[in-house]
């Protein structure tokens, strides 16, 4: 391996280097672009931004409106919104005709790129392989390397972490990841457009996780059939979940989404925190009710003239099992109905697992063992400013997005509340208020009242002016 470098641009550190650039760390470098004094560097492996390029299907769109864009929320003034991102392509006028308030996901794609390839604290093809605290120069020690193997080393006085999550899948499907033999035939969701064509062709096709993702998967192969359904796969929906539920969307579950709901839930127990997560997946892994409609319309149109669909819908299943099919032309399935205690076996060309996705702990972060505190279950220990809690002898600041639902709720992967934190940590990064960020939005109060203001009004706190 090449030695590494200072990187060519500077030998001092960095006010703040973000490690990845998804949403979130390209928000908060899209909110920092410009603030006097504050100079910081964001870097990501991938050649150029993608988000979700696996799951960028025709006619998909994002489940929280466009204003939840990279700024909007925390600067409605910043040059990087959306409505500047259409007004930057010519497209306001049809934008405005077709009154739409959750955009194309194709188009928050290319949204994100077209900020992604403008700001200068951008970089793109630097792959992050060692994060290392240099006590001599009071800073964090960032290493990263090109493609073609070009090693630069960057210190930085802090360090935020937005690497994103990873897909999950379930245990009884991992050993067909990977080979060959498999590839295309076992996948999880984040690569279903890949594979789509090929899956299509298929004669069954089953889809495992009742969230947003499994059902436009599920949907995307029922509208790969022939107009009478007779064409095409097979397709199974499996889900854990007891039903196909919608996503909460009502006004004041939205609220959920909130600073209010973050600081209450902060000051709940663990063991409270914890249930919450548990209990609330229909705030964070359901499906729109749009979504949920377009299957039924598939449906039916299939049973017109007398018809049945070529699909299978079951809730309140879990897969127990899986191998793969003696005859070598699919898998076969052993599962388990939860509420009937009953056990059957599905055979199936294909799985797609729409299971979701995780926080790891990446690999370059074992350059600060020791260092990090980790709770008793490995994960990090984020304070009301997305601190990571680290050793005494550490006197800089690592920060995360995207990693805190076990301390900040549900709302921790969603978009609506990006633009609140990326500010927030900017303020905090800053040392100074750069952003005013809001601190009571919502109606609902989170917890018993005050005994001193249980009758007072609520006062909504509108968002500052920047400055």
């Amino acid at each position: 391996m090449t030695a590494p470098t200072a990187s060519p641009d500077r030998n001092t550190p960095y006010d703040l280097v973000g490690v990845g650039i998804g949403p979130f760390n390209l928000s908060l470098a899209a909110l920092a672009d410009g603030v006097p004094g504050f100079d910081s560097l964001f870097l990501d492996a991938k050649p150029a931004f993608s988000w979700h390029p696996g799951l960028l299907m025709e006619g998909t769109v994002l489940q929280v409106p466009f204003l939840a864009d990279l700024v909007t929320m925390a600067d409605p003034t910043s040059p990087w919104s959306y409505l500047n991102y259409l007004r930057a392509h010519g497209r306001m006028f049809p934008f405005f005709f077709s009154e739409r308030f959750h955009i194309p996901r194709r188009e928050y794609d290319h949204y994100c790129r077209w900020a992604a390839e403008r700001l200068p604290s951008c970089r793109f093809d630097a792959e992050v392989t060692a994060l290392e605290w240099d006590g001599a120069a009071d800073a964090f020690a960032v290493t990263y390397r090109s493609a073609a193997g070009a090693v630069s080393r960057v210190t930085a006085r802090q360090v935020v972490l937005g690497v994103g999550t990873t897909p999950v899948v379930p245990e009884p499907l991992r050993p067909f990841l990977g080979g060959a033999a498999h590839a295309g035939r076992v996948l999880h969701s984040a690569d279903y457009r890949t594979h789509r064509e090929a899956l299509g062709a298929l004669e069954d096709v089953t889809v495992i996780g009742a969230g947003q993702s499994g059902a436009e998967v599920m949907l995307d192969l029922l509208r790969r059939q022939d107009g009478d359904g007779r064409g095409g796969p097979f397709v199974r929906w499996l889900a854990r979940t007891p039903a196909f539920a919608p996503m909460e969307y009502s006004k004041l579950g939205l609220e959920h989404f909130t600073p209010d709901y973050i600081r209450y839930f902060r000051g709940l127990p663990e063991e409270a925190r914890e249930r919450l997560v548990r209990e609330q997946w229909q705030l964070y892994k359901g499906v729109s009710e749009q979504t949920l409609g377009d299957i039924h319309d598939e449906l039916y149109e299939r049973t017109i003239g007398g018809g049945a669909p070529r699909a299978a819908l079951h809730p309140g299943v879990r897969v127990l099992a899986a191998e793969a099919s003696a005859a070598g032309d699919g898998y076969v399935l052993t599962c388990r109905h939860d509420e009937q205690g009953e056990t059957f076996q599905v055979r199936t060309s294909a799985v797609v697992a729409a299971t979701g996705y995780a926080a790891t702990r990446p690999a370059f972060l074992d350059g600060l063992d020791g260092l990090v505190d980790w709770d008793a279950k490995g994960r990090y220990r984020v304070d009301g400013d997305y601190r990571v809690a680290l050793d005494p002898r550490v006197t800089g600041t690592l920060y995360v997005q995207n990693a805190e639902a076990h301390t900040h709720g549900v709302g921790a992967p969603d978009l609506t509340l990006g633009a609140w934190r990326a500010a927030t940590i900017l303020n905090a990064a800053a040392g100074r208020t750069v952003l005013d960020v809001p601190h009571r939005q919502a109606f609902t109060t989170f917890g018993a009242p005050p005994r001193d203001a249980a009758a007072a009004p609520v006062a909504v706190t509108p968002v500052g002016i920047p400055r």
